[in-house]
């Protein structure tokens, strides 16, 4: 049986004041002075306005809109989706840019992924940086059609259901939710791993490369990251979309001050535009074209969480149209910013490229700084790099725990009921959800105890899982669903079929990518790419969990409307789908109708 809910009388509208008076089940104040007409002409009008609704912590409550966690014009959009409003909208257009830029972290995550694109040369630096960045926009543009018609913060497992075949929605829905949450816990898993690295890097540069991280340190400093985050996730959720702002001026900040300050560093020992431009190298095995592929790994990683404007989409004000501009100004600027990064870095390593890739500090990055800026430059750089890291590793964190908890409201999750709880106290966010995401990563991150190579499938995992987590509602959109497609405000028209084929093809390249060796193709174990075998595990155990057991109860996503509350189109969309659960009732087919299950 679905969760039920209690009918309960309305609180004040500001939630501030609940406590202070007493209301009758009409939501007017018990001490009130109205009588006769005018009192009941004051019921209708609160009752017009003021629908109840109900929370997890079973206690009473006005509408979201009264309780000002939405406008009337958000709250209506989740309604048609059959979703209440549960979550806070704290968060405007360039806030929700923000976090996905934050989530990028360009010049970080550039640092963290150079191992990609250094063995190709400058070329692969450059070029496959544009390239693949392009690709990368195209997505983007795909995913922000959807975003715009149905902006959900289960939006990518949400849109499979509801454009798939009837036949496949179901299973293809639980394998995208949980491809896409394990994907954002495991870029969670390889931002905190870099920031561990990072932060270890500094210390080798401050003991000029005589001491060396073990295993063990690095994974102790990536669980301290990772507490940390959930601790600040908890305290600071009134705050976190102005603090996205905060985030975004850091990074841009970092990137200012990296582009001027190594060419001056570098100001007599600069390479030449045709090194910069057009320098091709193969420091692997594999041919140098499939190299060249290979360094696109970089942009492909690094541009990676622009999806989480999606899982902010209920936290968004005016979601229909800060989701798409915020997923495609994200890719935008890390497009136009990682380029001219490249091209700075590119100009300024040593030619001796071998020697950067194997510093013995620990990352290309750091090598890069000390060789154009002395110790000291390279230690300030490297400390504002892993500082941006941090505010990274807190932003998909935040990202992780919405679509976490999305999938959780739709009971897919393990102990749904627990993590889909939503706390005032903290703010209007799911910070069991939070929590559940840190202790996952934390488990993932033992890979990190094994070997490096089994630590860089971290990155993979968020690569492979986000990318099959994107392409399948696109999919299922130009496969089964173009008639059911509304356009939201933002839609590219004619050519909107043409794109998301263009995006499917680049989506599913980047997956059988991200599962080669990147050595070349003898791996041993110690340099094995082992993202096909954690995908597999991933897909594979979410396909049989669905056909051993979930199929069972897993109907897709549930309508948390009160029965009361639904229009005629949302009943009529449950009764075509007989089996989609209700928290307040259930569809009968007998009577045709929902019999209404009240504690």
């Amino acid at each position: 049986m679905p969760p039920t809910f209690k009918e309960q009388g309305s609180l004040d509208c500001n939630p501030n004041d609940a406590g202070k008076a007493e209301f009758d089940a009409a939501g007017i104040a018990k001490d009130s002075k109205l009588t006769g007409k005018d009192r009941k002409r004051q019921e209708r009008e609160t009752m017009a306005e003021f629908n109840p609704v109900e929370t997890d912590s079973r206690k009473a409550s006005v509408t979201q809109t009264a309780m000002g966690l939405a406008s009337d014009e958000d709250a209506a959009v989740l309604a048609k989706m059959g979703y209440k409003q549960e979550l806070r909208r704290n968060f405007s257009m360039i806030e929700v840019f923000g976090i996905a830029f934050s989530i990028m972290g360009l010049l970080p995550s550039i640092a963290s992924t150079l191992a990609y694109s250094i063995p190709a040369g400058p070329v692969g630096m450059v070029w496959g940086w544009f390239i693949a960045s392009a690709f990368i926009f195209v997505v983007g543009v795909a995913m922000a059609d959807l975003g715009s018609s149905l902006p959900t913060s289960g939006g990518l497992y949400y849109w499979t259901f509801y454009y798939a075949n009837a036949k496949y929605r179901r299973v293809l829905s639980f394998l995208v939710g949980y491809s896409n949450t394990l994907g954002l816990v495991g870029g969670l898993c390889s931002i905190d791993y870099g920031f561990s690295l990072m932060f270890l890097s500094v210390i080798v540069i401050a003991t000029d490369g005589t001491w060396t991280p073990s295993y063990g340190a690095i994974y102790g400093v990536f669980v301290a990251c990772v507490l940390l985050h959930g601790m600040l996730a908890s305290m600071l959720s009134k705050v976190m979309g102005k603090l996205q702002t905060v985030f975004v001026g850091a990074n841009l900040v970092l990137i200012l001050a990296t582009i001027i300050a190594l060419p001056i560093g570098r100001a007599s020992q600069r390479n030449n535009g045709s090194f910069i431009f057009g320098d091709t190298e193969n420091m692997t095995t594999w041919p140098t074209g499939w190299n060249f592929f290979i360094s696109w790994l970089s942009p492909i990683w690094t541009i990676g969480a622009f999806d989480s404007c999606v899982h902010m989409s209920e936290e968004a004000a005016n979601a229909t149209k800060a989701v798409p501009y915020g997923i495609l100004m994200s890719i935008g600027s890390c497009w136009f910013f990682g380029f001219i990064i490249m091209i700075v870095l590119a100009a300024c390593i040593n030619p001796d490229l071998a020697s950067v890739y194997g510093t013995s500090f620990g990352q290309p990055m750091a090598q890069i700084y000390y060789d154009a800026l002395g110790k000291s430059g390279a230690l300030g750089f490297m400390t504002l790099v892993f500082v941006v890291q941090f505010l990274m590793g807190l932003s998909i964190l935040v990202a992780a725990s919405r679509q976490s908890w999305a999938f959780s409201r739709d009971g897919a999750l393990p102990f749904s009921n627990f993590f889909r709880v939503i706390s005032q106290r903290a703010g209007y966010i799911p910070l069991r959800a939070v929590w559940g995401c840190a202790f996952m990563a934390i488990v993932l991150g033992l890979l990190s105890l094994i070997a490096p190579a089994a630590a860089q499938a971290l990155f993979s995992l968020a690569v492979a899982g986000n990318n099959l987590a994107w392409g399948m509602p696109i999919l299922c959109r130009v496969v089964w669903g173009q008639k059911k497609f509304e356009p939201g405000p933002f839609y590219t028209g004619k050519w909107s079929v043409p794109i998301a084929w263009t995006a499917i093809v680049f989506l599913l390249f980047g997956i059988v990518l991200s599962c080669f060796p990147v050595g070349g193709p003898d791996p041993t174990p110690q340099n094995m790419n082992y993202t096909v075998v954690i995908n597999s595990a991933v897909w594979g155990g979410a396909l049989a969990y669905y056909f051993i057991d979930a199929r069972k109860w897993f109907t897709g996503p549930k309508i948390t409307l009160d029965v009361d509350d639904l229009t005629e189109e949302q009943m009529e969309a449950a009764k075509l789908d007989k089996k989609r659960a209700l928290p307040v009732g259930d569809y009968s087919p007998k009577t045709d109708s929902f019999e209404k299950d009240v504690q």
